[in-house]
């Protein structure tokens, strides 16, 4: 029974439950390099990393020249963009300057009494991080700090967007997304050519020593290992749905975000407006909800809360009411735990 030993703090209730609810208290995180990593974050890095050597060292120097330069150049300028932009968008810390003006990443943050306060976020004060915030500052449940100019939390870096780190972070989405897509076709393209042309894909001068189509070089030019046909197609064919996969996920959040930046929103805004909006459509389907819809969007025009309303175990962003299939998609390819307490 070591419970009896855990600093303990009031927060929002969790899918209905008490608002009395204790729940451990944990030190707030600096960045994406704060332990514990997440899964998301590690299988990013893994990704990035098999992408990058079976393009360098694989499939581009099979290309022939000068189209091996130019991709060598254009994907290459990418993978180095996307490597620093993802790296300064998880190293810098997202919080309100007040916030690190004065906060202490080591210490737990102090007790939350629901009883005595209903939001953490009141009067542009946040009574968790004990500071003045401005307008647009949330507080990341997971994090557990307030973020300047909250957009999400995103798993994939480990840390929370905000408007300190967006633009790093959406030059690295555009870096990556670039990247594959080069990729896929540099993939495509060779397995077409092994059919109709493969000579053409032999023009290293390491090719010249060897006799017919079945044997391949990797690693070229500086350490050329033989391989067979079959086992080069068997990785491509791997590599290239990998990339597909990666592919369709980069371009549906790209293009996510594009449309945020069109409207002049935050991720967290959109999903705060389809939540009210699947509150407006659940009400006429049963008018005995109205009154606690009121409620609710009495307590928003009042206060300004990030508190977690979803589950704090679920790894992606998983609405409490099913809503359309576009906003459901979003929101689980951006892994988003938005705190919000709708």
């Amino acid at each position: 029974m070591n419970c009896f030993n855990k600093k303990l703090r009031r927060t929002s209730p969790i899918h209905g439950s008490s608002t009395n609810e204790l729940v451990p208290s944990k030190p707030p995180r600096m960045n994406g390099w704060s332990w514990p990593p997440q899964a998301f974050q590690v299988v990013g890095w893994l990704v990035y990393s098999y992408l990058g050597i079976v393009s360098f060292g694989i499939y581009i120097p099979l290309l022939p020249p000068p189209w091996n330069h130019v991709v060598y150049s254009v994907i290459g300028i990418a993978f180095v963009l996307h490597f620093f932009t993802h790296i300064a968008a998880a190293t810098i810390d997202p919080a309100d300057a007040s916030v690190r003006a004065k906060q202490s990443y080591s210490n737990p943050m102090p007790f939350f009494d629901r009883m005595k306060q209903p939001h953490v976020i009141k009067d542009l004060h946040c009574y968790l991080c004990d500071v003045k915030v401005g307008p647009n500052v949330k507080h990341c449940g997971v994090c557990n700090k307030c973020v300047e100019d909250f957009d999400h939390h995103c798993q994939w870096l480990n840390t929370c967007v905000g408007g300190r780190n967006y633009w790093c972070f959406f030059v690295a989405l555009c870096s990556a997304t670039l990247g594959v897509f080069i990729l896929v076709v540099v993939i495509l393209f060779i397995c077409i050519q092994h059919y109709l042309n493969p000579d053409s894909l032999r023009t290293a001068p390491q090719f010249h020593n060897l006799l017919g189509n079945s044997t391949w070089l990797v690693f070229l030019p500086l350490a050329p290992i033989k391989t067979s046909s079959a086992a080069l197609l068997i990785l491509a064919f791997v590599t290239a749905m990998l990339s597909i996969a990666c592919l369709l996920l980069l371009a549906h959040l790209l293009g996510f975000h594009c449309y945020l930046f069109f409207k002049g929103i935050s991720t967290y805004d959109y999903i705060k407006t389809q939540r009210q909006k699947e509150g407006r459509k659940s009400e006429s389907e049963n008018p005995k909800d109205v009154k606690i819809h009121n409620k609710t969007l009495q307590s928003q025009d009042t206060s300004i809360d990030c508190e977690p309303a979803l589950s704090q175990s679920s790894g992606t962003c998983k609405l409490q009411n099913k809503g359309s299939l576009t906003s459901r998609f979003s929101e689980s390819i951006c892994t988003e735990r938005l705190r919000a307490a709708l």
